[in-house]
């Protein structure tokens, strides 16, 4: 315990002095006109301002985190109050027996206000009482005020943090769940023997260039969002040929700013759920367009008529769509999910950077 609050003491100690300096310095140059010599003004605020830190920090580093942080309000309380009447009685017993004795010309009017200029007369007077707590606890409302401000500013620094580490786990989760599905891709068409092989090689190097090296930063164009999209696009016709049907239209100019890989993870699932177990032909729809100052992005796939009795899973690609888009995007962003019994379809504002 001894060591802890020697710690305490030290950490605590260079912060209450550079702030006790500041408070000497504002009141003897606030006050110099009412005091009769040099020395008696910085005689009387070096005591004062000593009193005013020894107080704020007597609240602010034991008080509150003991007793008030701990929900000790009734302990608080009184430990405030006490507190109070000890440093009134230090300030009463200063004044009779230095202040008005060294300086008397200055305290004559101040002696008026008592009836009873005894310790235990003064010590019963209530305004008198109420202005030296005060004047001794102001320094201690502006040392709170900067330090819930400190703390403020700490807490927003650390959720920026953890914000950054949350997109970051996100895209690292992201990014395997398309590799592995576009490999598999490549693995089908090398069991075939496909002629295609080669053009899977070159836009799967590609799509790994962009995402091994040109969407590391939060926002990226949309042109390379949709470079990307008609890569992957263009494997997925390679694979599937006449099983599915894919339209993709753009109405927007490419130069506006996207989260990376958003938009990929919805045709992903597109194909994943829509398209894999199909028997028939599979239809994608895919639409990209701008409103006011909002981008739109809407994406509709047949579901298979013939699904194997299994139990539903949440797709891991949409899970961390929502939460990455709750991370970039929070409150600025509208998704519409409809997953009905013949299509699927996601409709998506997002309000442009």
């Amino acid at each position: 315990m001894l060591q802890r609050l020697q710690k305490l003491i030290e950490t605590s100690r260079l912060k209450y002095l550079v702030f006790g300096v500041l408070i000497f310095v504002f009141s003897v140059s606030s006050s110099s006109w009412y005091y009769n010599t040099t020395h008696e003004l910085l005689i009387t605020y070096c005591i004062r301002t000593t009193l005013q830190i020894a107080m704020a920090f007597i609240i602010i580093e034991f008080l509150i985190p003991y007793f008030l942080n701990k929900r000790k309000t009734t302990i608080f309380t009184i430990s405030i109050i006490t507190t109070l009447l000890i440093f009134y009685c230090i300030c009463t017993l200063i004044y009779i027996h230095y202040f008005e004795i060294a300086f008397p010309s200055t305290y004559t009017n101040y002696i008026k206000r008592f009836h009873d200029t005894s310790f235990s007369g003064r010590l019963t007077n209530i305004s008198e009482f109420i202005s030296k707590s005060l004047y001794l606890l102001y320094p201690t409302f502006l040392l709170l005020v900067l330090k819930l401000y400190l703390e403020k500013q700490h807490l927003l620094k650390l959720n920026e943090q953890k914000k950054t580490a949350e997109l970051a786990a996100l895209k690292h989760q992201l990014n395997p769940h398309f590799l592995f599905n576009t490999l598999n891709n490549l693995h089908a068409l090398t069991l075939k023997k496909s002629d295609d092989t080669s053009k899977v090689i070159e836009k799967l190097s590609h799509i790994l260039d962009y995402i091994l090296y040109r969407c590391n930063d939060d926002y990226v164009t949309l042109h390379k969002e949709i470079e990307l999209i008609n890569n992957y696009l263009s494997l997925e016709k390679i694979r599937y040929g006449d099983r599915v049907k894919i339209t993709f239209t753009q109405h927007v100019s490419g130069d506006e700013k996207i989260a990376p890989l958003l938009l990929l993870t919805f045709i992903e699932n597109a194909f994943k759920h829509g398209v894999a177990q199909e028997i028939n032909q599979a239809n994608i729809e895919i639409q990209i367009s701008k409103e006011n100052d909002q981008l739109v992005f809407s994406i509709k796939n047949s579901v298979p008529q013939v699904i194997k009795e299994k139990e539903k899973t949440t797709s891991i690609g949409l899970k961390n769509i929502k939460e990455q888009l709750e991370l970039l995007y929070p409150k600025t962003h509208d998704l519409i999910i409809n997953n009905g019994s013949n299509s699927f379809s996601a409709r998506l504002k997002l309000d442009l950077i």
